[in-house]
């Protein structure tokens, strides 16, 4: 694939009066068919006392609707062999279900009736909580958890990234329906969501019947803009965490620019030249962790010389600028006061010294290979028309895949110096403590 562009499928782009997006990409072969509505509302647009608000809202949108009670969603598409879930990010909130083509009606009518009309009623407010509470007390038993959130705390102090889209302890514990409801009216509209439609179907007639479920709808949904504009750091930041576990983690962060910045694409080489991935053209998709990569830096520097068990690094592209990361867990007998030098020198000979060119180039043969494979199935091609329609707009695809075919060694050492910077740094180290046992 020699031309700048990613081999999508064909699509059809529209908007309705109401502001709704609509995406189709239909594919006469796919034997199933994909709905995903994507909301440009995540964990930034919330606040003190409402943090969590995106994730529990959610989980509220399946609790019930005009037309589907408790749980009736998820029997209607199960009933007809298909699937749904949802997530939520600090940028969106995404639902998506994949039917049997045949069946592409039933994910469309569930998400025209709950996109302005969820029930979030105090009852189901109530057992959700009990919910939310045990998905975010789960998620502290993870040394990673505690790690990450105590790096976004540390390194933002203004804006919205500080918080983990789970929301804090506090504000779950206290949080009203009225609060999740006022949230869902003030974002959850159409001038704020993205419908993607992809697979088995017809485009003309799919089309009449989005502009006859949706068109109704009444426009809503307020701006999704953040003012909070965080300041720059005057000075390295760092963190002791202590707890249950057996393997001593180290977690280091920069000040990293938005996704549409000008050095978006050389830092998403620099991702990929440590950790092995790059996070909009992997393997996965884009979305899922980091796997191992025996190529990448990281690894050859920290996991083949017995440092480190696991090493590697992140740029998730933002709406706004957020955070490189690089973790490490150490080896057995490895202290973090040895693991921690060896992570900075690796990261300065970068800097230093920038990557080699076999090592960019390696990581544009992985780039077209996975952007070759981005649009398999009607799940996996609706995922990727509704991620960059919320992050940007779907011609960015193209812009930033050529921006990163153009990506030179020497501009990834120039980013590299002017990310590694230690007075722009945040560590949070976790230190395994062992578990007091009953006598």
């Amino acid at each position: 694939m020699a031309t700048g562009r990613v081999p999508r499928p064909p699509h059809r782009h529209f908007t309705l009066a109401n502001g709704l997006e609509v995406v189709l990409a239909p594919d006469r072969q796919s034997p199933t068919a994909s709905v995903w509505v994507w909301y440009r509302v995540g964990s930034r647009n919330e606040r003190p006392g409402i943090t969590g608000a995106s994730h529990w809202v959610e989980h509220m949108l399946f609790e019930g609707s005009p037309r589907y009670g408790k749980g009736e969603m998820d029997r209607a598409v199960v009933r007809v062999g298909g699937e749904l879930n949802a997530f939520t990010d600090v940028d969106f909130t995404a639902y998506f279900s994949t039917v049997p083509r045949e069946h592409l009606a039933v994910p469309l009518d569930i998400e025209s009736d709950r996109m302005t009309r969820a029930l979030i009623t105090d009852e189901e407010v109530a057992r959700e909580r009990t919910v939310i509470f045990s998905e975010r007390e789960g998620n502290e038993n993870w040394p990673e958890f505690r790690v990450e959130e105590e790096l976004w705390q540390l390194a933002f102090r203004e804006h919205p990234y500080r918080w983990d889209p789970l929301g804090r302890k506090d504000d779950i514990a206290r949080m009203s329906a009225q609060e999740l409801r006022d949230y869902y009216r003030r974002f959850y509209g159409t001038r704020n969501a993205v419908l993607v439609v992809a697979g088995g179907f017809e485009a003309g007639p799919i089309a009449e019947e989005v502009r006859r479920r949706f068109g109704p709808l009444p426009a809503g949904g307020e701006s999704i803009a953040v003012r909070e504009v965080e300041p720059p750091s005057r000075g390295e930041r760092r963190a002791e965490l202590a707890g249950p576990g057996t393997t001593p983690y180290l977690q280091i962060g920069y000040r990293a620019p938005a996704v549409g910045d000008d050095a978006a694409a050389s830092t998403l080489v620099l991702d990929a030249v440590l950790g092995g991935e790059n996070r909009l053209f992997s393997a996965g998709g884009g979305w899922g962790r980091s796997g191992e990569h025996p190529s990448s830096r990281l690894f050859r520097g920290l996991v083949d010389p017995g440092l480190a068990v696991r090493a590697t690094s992140e740029w998730r592209p933002r709406r706004d600028p957020g955070l490189f990361t690089v973790q490490a867990l150490a080896a057995p007998g490895v202290s973090l006061d040895r693991l921690e030098p060896a992570t900075l020198r690796l990261l300065g000979r970068l800097a230093e010294d920038g990557p080699r060119p076999s090592e960019v180039e390696e990581v544009r043969t992985k780039v077209r290979r996975t952007a070759a494979l981005a649009y398999e199935g009607a799940s996996r091609t609706a995922f990727r028309l509704g991620y960059f329609s919320v992050l940007r707009e779907p011609r960015f695809e193209d812009e930033i895949f050529a921006a990163v075919l153009r990506v030179t060694p020497r501009e990834v050492r120039d980013r590299a110096r002017e990310l590694f910077v230690p007075e722009r740094r945040v560590v949070v180290r976790y230190r395994p403590v062992a578990e007091a046992v009953d006598g």
